[in-house]
């Protein structure tokens, strides 16, 4: 008999009554670190007093109008992206995968206005994750996100991952835009080379292409910039932001250049809860914190203090761990075993990780995790390394 929770996730048997920063309290009371933020969304942590306090406020004040009308805290909150961005303009969302629709019809609208309707072709990456709606998992293409679900949106090319050659042959005068996630989350913890970035850029400007970032889960800070697109001094025409954006509290944003979003007149898109006064109150409070380049400062010394404790677990445990990839607090150990395997050694030693592609375990921590939690981390991963050798 099928349950009353439609069962299409494979969950750990691990319920949660509690969160106080980076630690999570399960119901028989046991406490467990978290190095999962709930995939990269609790970006400050469980519970973070300011985040209590703004959603509180704003709680007792108004939940929900529709955007039939304006709304201030979505105007405030869309001024920090903007001051902080390459982009002109945002239009709120509630997840990820609706931000990525709407990035793919903001690319195809542009050029349809800008008379060139048949340039529709999106030229996508191998290891994609870009959401899970038929438009996003046609935009990843492995059998695994679109075995069953056909006949899908049509117009992708799939490119393998740092392709550079296959790109240079790809992106031509008819292509509408090129996505890509700076560093694939779900892919492995892969780390587009800066160089990949700026010839992509200068592809799409040699053939009027537009170039879409997905930042939903490497952005926000994780990497120690605002966003890791930062780092290669590149910028997109159009990029996909969600997950920490919220800080836990169900909010996504596609930002663009004034350009880019010419095509999305009055009607051609809309959301009936996206950028409601809750979500958008609290996502202004985490961009307030998070944009302060001391914090910023702050992730990217404690991902080089967490890195260099990971370098130093692969060393001791070699049989376990391969090696170490990522950026910031947005980390990856390269596995031996399988990392489910990993992920449930860490479970009885009290740590929370995630699996990812390429045999990787990711780690993305709270970004204001303290120095003697990363410590405490790196610790019950080497007793879930210890745990994994013994069973050998």
């Amino acid at each position: 008999m099928i349950p009353p929770v439609l069962p299409t996730y494979n969950r750990a048997p691990l319920a949660f009554v509690k969160g106080e920063g980076s630690w999570l309290t399960a119901e028989d009371g046991r406490r467990y670190l978290d190095l999962g933020s709930g995939i990269a969304v609790n970006a400050l942590g469980h519970a973070h007093p300011a985040l209590v306090q703004t959603l509180t406020d704003q709680a007792q004040k108004l939940w929900h109008v529709s955007n039939v009308y304006t709304i201030p805290e979505q105007e405030r909150l869309a001024q920090l992206l903007t001051g902080n961005s390459f982009a002109d303009t945002v239009f709120f969302t509630n997840s990820g995968t609706e931000a990525a629709e709407l990035a793919i019809k903001m690319a195809r609208k542009f050029h349809h206005d800008a008379g060139h309707p048949e340039r529709t072709g999106i030229v996508a990456f191998e290891g994609a994750f870009h959401g899970r709606s038929t438009g996003a998992i046609a935009a990843a293409g492995s059998e695994k996100m679109v075995k069953g679900f056909g006949p899908l949106m049509p117009g992708f090319v799939h490119l393998k991952w740092g392709d550079s050659e296959g790109a240079r042959a790809a992106i031509t005068n008819d292509t509408c835009a090129v996505i890509i996630e700076p560093i694939q989350g779900e892919g492995g913890i892969r780390v587009v080379p800066d160089a990949e970035l700026k010839l992509l850029r200068e592809l799409c400007d040699e053939t009027g292409t537009l170039l879409i970032f997905d930042e939903v889960q490497c952005g926000m800070g994780r990497t120690g910039r605002l966003f890791a697109h930062e780092w290669a001094g590149v910028t997109p025409d159009i990029m996909m932001v969600a997950k920490g954006i919220g800080g836990g509290f169900p909010l996504g944003a596609v930002l663009a250049t004034e350009r880019a979003a010419s095509g999305m007149t009055a009607g051609t898109h809309g959301s009936t809860y996206g950028g409601n006064p809750l979500g958008c109150a609290v996502g202004a409070r985490v961009v307030e914190l998070i944009a302060d380049p001391a914090f910023l400062a702050e992730v990217a010394r404690k991902g080089a203090l967490m890195r260099q404790g990971l370098e130093s677990l692969v060393a001791r445990h070699p049989a376990v761990f391969d090696s170490v990839r990522g950026e910031g607090l947005m980390l990856g150990l390269k596995c031996k075993p399988a990392p489910a395997d990993v992920v449930k050694a860490g479970y009885e030693a009290g740590v929370l990780t995630v699996a990812a592609a390429d045999n990787v375990l990711r780690l993305l921590p709270a970004l204001n995790i303290p120095d003697a939690d990363i410590a405490e981390a790196l610790a019950r991963l080497d007793q879930a390394a210890v745990r994994l050798e013994t069973a050998q």
